[in-house]
């Protein structure tokens, strides 16, 4: 035998309205969502969604900052690799300037004294590119806190750390270059070396102007290198700052999968909702009678 339940008024009432609480309620969520344009407002929205979210979020800041930091390096290399260029062509004139002081036959005292001091002007010019600052530091003095890299004589004030940036994951690229690795160090030091070479031609002393156009070519030699070193350098962090930039994308496309709605499919549920709801409304106002009066009719 079959046992029937009793239904009554009050039970019928309390699902119609509980009902009608659960479309509202899921209308609500499709309004906030239509509204932030996004699909998670809180975590119990998505939890799986959430945890997805915090991880492209932290992958995001990562990459930003690995793109921050090769732009400081760019910055960096750039300027070394400028001023190296100008060094260079100031060194091409010293030694066009010492192989004319070598022709002494054809030279007297007022020419060399001329050759001599255009040398000393070149010397000047070059410790002011060993000088040259990016963000107000010495790009040739290493890690040093102090204004220059070197002295107004020449001598090297810089220290012998190394400035590094991070561009990557676990990728880290030197962004410097000091002053000895640029320009040489003791007798055969670039400034050392002109200051040589001037002294040789007012003296006259072709032996020792010999030997000083040796010495600045083997500096000459050292600023190519160095040059040469920081365009490789310049490319590797050039081309890991365009890696970081195109991973970027990818991630705020992931990132906009997990997170954004997809607006027409979110109004049409919407609308879809407003419908059922008010289809609910008009259901129940025959169930739930309002008064007595209607009841017992």
């Amino acid at each position: 035998m079959a046992i029937q339940t009793r239904v009554t008024e009050s039970s019928i009432h309390t699902r119609v309205l509980a009902n009608l609480q659960r479309n509202i309620s899921r209308g609500q969520q499709i309004q906030d969502q239509l509204s932030s344009g996004k699909q998670i407002n809180r975590p119990s929205d998505s939890p799986t969604g959430t945890v997805s979210s915090l991880q492209l979020r932290g992958e995001t800041r990562a990459l930003q900052q690995y793109s921050r930091n090769a732009d400081d390096g760019i910055g960096w290399l750039s300027t070394l690799d400028s001023t190296l260029s100008s060094s260079t062509t100031l060194i091409n004139r010293a030694r066009d300037l010492t192989v004319q002081g070598l022709s002494s036959g054809t030279n007297d005292t007022q020419s060399n004294e001329a050759l001599a001091v255009e040398i000393d002007n070149i010397r000047q010019s070059l410790i002011g590119y060993s000088n040259t600052k990016y963000l107000n530091r010495p790009v040739f003095g290493g890690t040093t806190s102090g204004a220059d890299a070197f002295d107004a004589t020449g001598a090297y004030i810089g220290d012998t750390g190394q400035v590094a940036r991070t561009v990557g994951n676990g990728v880290k690229v030197r962004v410097d270059v000091t002053g000895p690795e640029a320009f040489g160090s003791g007798t055969t030091q670039l400034f050392t070396v002109l200051q040589g070479i001037a002294d040789s031609i007012r003296s006259g002393d072709s032996t020792a102007l010999s030997d000083g156009l040796k010495n600045l070519d083997s500096a000459a030699d050292l600023v190519k290198n160095t040059l040469s070193d920081v365009g490789a350098r310049y490319n590797r962090v050039a081309q890991t700052k365009q890696s970081a930039e195109d991973r970027l994308l990818a991630v705020t496309s992931q990132l906009s999968d997990v997170e954004d709605v997809d607006l027409p499919k979110t109004i049409m549920e919407m609308q879809l909702q407003q419908t059922s709801y008010q289809a609910a409304l008009a259901a129940s106002a025959k169930v739930i009678q309002p008064s007595l009066i209607d009841f017992l009719r």
